[in-house]
């Protein structure tokens, strides 16, 4: 391991530990800039891996923060924070889910991966005469040909009927129910919600993904309470305070639900050690967590930590879709990839966009 500093941009004028202020200059092997679009600009600040192991970068960016307010911040810091946890792990050589597992789960890292194929968007531009059923089990079947075996669609923002037919012609590629969750991005009332649950409980789904307005959590209660399908939401809580009023309130259960709080929009590693120390302490188990977002710093928190499942976009044409060239999914599994960090650089199309600011 190497204690050589990096450079990353913030707009905080108070460091402590191994940090130190300087003028804005390119110092070591590697450069996080965060510029205007994230509000994020101003002094430079060095630092070591050893300051970034021992979360001084977060102490600082969370310095004189109240509690309460949830928002943009807690996603600007969780930014941060991923760019912070790609030095640290390049610094020592290591993929971050190495790191990761080493500092936070005894050394216990998965060895496969889960991960499940999320896509099944609305299709409202289709060519006269096709079928959107027919493009839904078309979309499934290439991702089941790239190794997945379970998957996600939408649901909740069409008729009733037209939500059906899409499920049925996904489920005529992927199987069982158990392959098959929907997603309602908290679209739909409380009729509606309990009409679209009653009419697809019989499919006997994986889960239904936000059913209901996620921060309703009188709601959310309800609709656990009748028991139609397993329920997976979280997405909208940015903080451990959020996750623990969802748990008090949202009437889930630990062995039947699942929680998607978004790593990088709950402030971070840190944070997130926070999210699953509460959960264990209600009962349940670090499995059930499911992170929303797909992108390469999630698997490797996922993979580090020992959660439940990686959702990918798997399109890896897309910025943030599929996984670096050379890895594969395999019966619905990844295997952790071995390049230091992220391991982003082996992702020809996201290097590309990030060359130029590690110029």
């Amino acid at each position: 391991m190497y204690d050589r500093p990096f450079t990353v941009l913030l707009d905080k004028d108070e460091v402590a530990g191994d940090f130190t202020l300087c003028a804005p200059t390119v110092v070591g092997p590697t450069q996080a800039v965060f510029d205007e679009s994230a509000n994020w600009a101003g002094a430079a600040v060095l630092m070591t891996a050893k300051a970034i192991m021992r979360d001084e970068p977060w102490s600082v960016m969370m310095r004189n923060e109240k509690a309460g307010g949830h928002g943009e911040r807690a996603g600007a810091i969780g930014v941060l924070d991923a760019a912070l946890w790609d030095l640290a792990a390049k610094a020592e050589g290591k993929p971050l889910w190495r790191v990761l597992a080493d500092r936070f789960n005894g050394g216990k890292a998965q060895a496969r991966v889960p991960t499940y194929a999320s896509g099944g968007h609305y299709r409202d531009g289709l060519a006269r005469g096709a079928d959107e059923g027919d493009a839904i089990a078309a979309e499934i079947s290439g991702y089941r040909a790239l190794g997945y075996t379970q998957f996600k669609i939408k649901v909740g923002g069409a008729a009733l009927d037209r939500d059906k037919a899409r499920i049925e012609a996904a489920l005529r590629v992927a199987g069982a129910g158990e392959a098959l969750a929907v997603d309602g991005n908290g679209a739909t009332d409380r009729a509606a919600a309990f009409a679209l649950l009653g009419a697809l409980a019989p499919y006997k789904l994986r889960w239904f993904e936000e059913p209901c307005d996620p921060l309703d959590y009188a709601l959310l209660a309800e609709v656990s309470a009748a028991d139609f399908l397993p329920i997976a939401t979280g997405e909208n809580c940015f903080s451990a305070a959020d996750t623990r009023n969802m748990l008090r309130y949202g009437g889930l259960r630990p062995a039947r639900d699942r929680l998607q709080i978004d790593i990088s929009l709950a402030y971070g590693v840190p944070e997130y050690l926070r999210i699953i120390a509460l959960l264990e302490e209600a009962g349940w188990s670090r499995t059930r967590l499911v992170p929303h977002a797909g992108h390469l710093f999630s698997f490797h928190v996922v993979a580090g930590l020992g959660l439940g499942s990686h959702e990918a976009a798997p399109d890896g044409k897309l910025l943030f879709g599929g996984y670096p060239e050379g890895v594969v999914v395999e019966d619905g599994h990844v295997k952790p990839w071995d390049a230091p960090g992220t391991g982003f650089e082996r992702k020809a199309n996201l290097y590309a966009a990030f060359a130029p600011l590690l110029a």
